[in-house]
């Protein structure tokens, strides 16, 4: 859109007479109508949002505890999970490990010299 200061004299001059006729036809729609129109209500721009929620740290817990709450009625349901088997190694194959590591450290030394 131009700026004010480049338009011509008679430009400005028709830009008035537009923005006259809107406001008349304006005032006689609401008049029609009995209420202020959609137009001419201030937009969402004109009420800045507000900033950002903050939620009370007791509203917090008991949203945790209801939480806490669901998962252990889910849990309740599958039952005890059972405890996982601890892979051991016997004596036979540690002593196995050993004396290859052994070797492997054996040939090492021997190769470097």
């Amino acid at each position: 859109m131009n700026s004010l200061t480049q338009l011509t004299a008679g430009q400005l001059r028709h830009a008035a007479n537009l923005a006259e006729k809107i406001q008349s036809l304006q005032s006689e729609l609401e008049r029609l109508l009995g209420a202020r129109s959609a137009a001419s209500r201030p937009s969402a721009a004109s009420h800045p949002r507000r900033g950002s929620r903050m939620m009370s740290a007791a509203a917090r817990a008991r949203i945790a505890a209801a939480q806490r709450a669901r998962w252990a009625k889910v849990r309740a349901k599958r039952g005890p999970v059972p405890a996982r088997r601890k892979n051991r190694l016997s004596a036979a194959g540690r002593a196995r490990i050993v004396a290859a590591v052994r070797a492997r450290w054996a040939k090492a030394k021997a190769a470097r010299g």
